[in-house]
């Protein structure tokens, strides 16, 4: 009889974060060890996440089983998700979020890649070929987390017994889906695409949402012949980043004959020529005296798109070399767990008792420490403490070939006290 042997121990913040979804692998020890070496490389400092360059950086041989996990191993990617909201629903206490929705596009070649079309990708601002995802995530504090996402289907690449979807209907679904889980919203923010859309519009007002939306600046109304468009003098406002930051802006309301329940307000960063990259036509449900609010609500949605694009960059998002879109909805799964796991990180989640316990501050005396309260932030800290990890399973191979004495001994000793190391997990 062959007793179950315990999983490989990584790093001690990532196995912490990682045990919440063992079970889910129970089947086979080797699964979730690679679950687990994919949280540690996918947040670890190389430029591309391939599988190759992975497995080396967490001491395989060769990226083949984490192919195997990502392509063919036996776990259920949609029991992974319901756990990975779980957790986002008990870590939010009841909280109320700020939900922005918006779709990314990647490149991809040929078009062996499941979904792949030429169709406008709005990270590049063209018409290319590619995969596209309409993407949900939360906002709280500034720090934001992935929720949901469902890939776009073209018309062209639909599968046998596919019904088509446009991306607000796409959109629709996702934020159904989060209310039944009892996710509660506050705003929600998308852009243009959606604010013309009647069908997501629609979806908004049977959920009773309020709504920042940009629409074009051609947007049309229907309105009596005696009535017309007006706009309101130009106030100034400052608009407040996340980061103690503020710029001047300036936003006038515009009105279509005469006010009602939705209202329209023209932002931007020069009221006399209006810069294209900096104006926002908007429209919003909020009541009550709104100028300033309408223009920070808003205004979070385009600063936080931005970076949430860089930490999707950062996680790997599109580096996958993977065809069929089961096995990429398992990879775009795993990169929006290790997303949560490095947001967890942040003040806006993490216990301050356990910050100020015993030993926790000794890290931040590493000349590299960041003490800033952003994302990248807390990313670039995380990198520093698997650092010793993955340096020694870069190197070993040349200690096979030169015997450098105490060497590996330091790094374990090194390994050991980043294991002190608590990550902050509700």
């Amino acid at each position: 009889m062959t007793l179950k042997r315990e999983p490989a121990q990584l790093v001690s913040f990532v196995d912490q974060y990682c045990s919440f979804f063992q079970d889910l692998f129970a089947d086979d020890v080797r699964n979730y060890e690679c679950f687990k070496y994919l949280h540690l490389g996918l947040i670890s400092e190389l430029p591309r996440k391939s599988l190759p360059a992975i497995a080396r950086a967490v001491g395989l041989e060769d990226g083949q089983p984490l192919h195997h996990f990502i392509a063919q191993a036996r776990w259920d990617v949609t029991d992974f998700r319901a756990r990975r909201l779980e957790r986002i629903k008990k870590v939010l206490y009841g909280r109320t979020i700020i939900l922005c929705i918006d779709e990314t596009g990647d490149r991809k070649k040929g078009e062996t890649t499941d979904y792949v079309a030429r169709q406008y990708i709005g990270n590049l601002g063209k018409i290319d070929n590619g995969i596209v995802s309409v993407n949900a995530y939360a906002v709280v504090d500034g720090i934001t987390f992935p929720l949901l996402f469902k890939v776009y289907k073209p018309k062209t690449r639909l599968r046998k017994g596919e019904k088509y979807k446009t991306k607000p209907e796409l959109a629709v679904e996702i934020i159904g889906e989060l209310k039944q889980l009892g996710i509660k919203f506050s705003v929600v923010l998308a852009d243009s695409l959606y604010g013309e859309s009647s069908d997501f519009i629609g979806g908004l007002a049977e959920f009773k949402l309020k709504y920042v939306l940009a629409i074009r600046s051609d947007h049309g109304m229907w309105m009596p012949a005696e009535q017309k468009i007006w706009s309101t003098a130009w106030k100034e406002f400052d608009r407040l980043f996340f980061n103690g930051e503020k710029e001047l802006r300036y936003i006038t309301e515009v009105v279509y004959g005469v006010r009602r329940d939705v209202r329209y307000y023209l932002i931007t960063t020069d009221k006399e020529k209006r810069p294209a990259d900096s104006t926002w036509f908007v429209m919003t449900n909020l009541e009550g005296n709104i100028v300033k609010q309408i223009g920070n609500t808003y205004g979070m949605r385009t600063w936080i798109e931005y970076g949430f694009k860089q930490c999707k960059d950062e996680l790997g998002w599109a580096d996958y070399r993977l065809t069929d879109y089961a096995s990429i909805e398992r990879w775009w799964e795993i990169v929006s767990s290790v997303y949560l796991m490095v947001s967890l990180q942040t003040e806006t989640f993490k216990d301050k008792r356990i910050s100020k316990a015993a030993g926790q501050s000794k890290y931040r005396e590493h000349k590299w420490w960041g003490s800033g309260k952003g994302w990248k932030n807390v990313l670039n800290n995380l990198r520093l403490i698997i650092q010793p990890f993955i340096y020694l399973c870069l190197i070993t191979p040349w200690l096979e070939v030169f015997t450098v004495e105490g060497l590996r001994e330091g790094f374990l000793t090194l390994i050991t006290f980043m294991n002190g190391y608590r990550g902050f997990y509700p």
